[in-house]
């Protein structure tokens, strides 16, 4: 596996969370840069070292409401 895919959203109740795809990985975090050092923690712990992904990549979702 070279790479693993990240869904980050904003919290309900504020800051952060990341789930990861195909993986059973789940952090979160208050600020992005504390989700991400989570993040690479997690996928560390996850994974024996022969099979560590090389990458790990982010789809931030911001999700907003417009009202006419």
């Amino acid at each position: 596996m070279n790479e693993v895919f990240f869904l980050v959203e904003e919290a309900v109740e504020g800051g952060y969370v990341a789930k990861a795809l195909g993986e059973s990985i789940f952090t979160e975090a208050d600020t992005i840069d504390e989700l991400k050092a989570n993040i690479k923690e997690a996928v560390q712990c996850h994974f024996d070292e022969d099979k560590m992904p090389k990458i790990i990549r982010l789809h931030l979702v911001k999700e907003e409401l417009l009202t006419l």
